[in-house]
């Protein structure tokens, strides 16, 4: 990961010392004396907007592969949530083979019990739902036909 963000950053440093050494399009007489708001400059700053929303977008998407997100762990998983009130809920945590019992309030995380066995075992998500949309589709697709 730390050599795609240095070689992120040199990319950049290299655009923009290529952009920077390039010789200017116009005079400086003729710049000072031009319409700032022609139809080239406008498309030319919503192009280097585009251009910084779409690396800004690849960043994250490439952040969330990565899982360096905190939060983003495959061995700490939520099971079960049962509110207690406004602010209260105890909360069933797998972390690894273990399942751990917490009460989670406004200001304190405290663990209610401890199992080494799972108390509710984590199914794997069935593709029912997708199958079914799959038929439907097919189904549809063969009508039309």
């Amino acid at each position: 990961m730390k050599g795609l963000l240095a070689f992120t950053a040199c990319f950049f440093l290299f655009v923009s010392y290529a952009f920077a050494t390039e010789a200017p399009l116009v005079s400086q007489n003729s710049f000072l004396s031009s319409e700032p708001l022609t139809f080239s400059a406008i498309v030319q700053m919503l192009l280097g907007l585009l251009l910084v929303i779409a690396v800004i977008f690849i960043l994250a998407a490439i952040m969330r592969r990565v899982a360096l997100i905190p939060g983003q762990h495959k061995k700490l998983r939520v099971v079960a949530a049962l509110s207690l009130g406004q602010k209260e809920r105890v909360v069933l945590v797998q972390v690894g083979e273990e399942q751990l019992l917490l009460g989670v309030s406004q200001g304190q995380v405290t663990l209610l019990k401890s199992f080494d066995e799972p108390v509710i075992e984590l199914s794997v998500p069935s593709d029912e739902f997708g199958s079914r949309l799959k038929s439907i589709i097919d189904a549809q697709r063969g009508r039309s036909k």
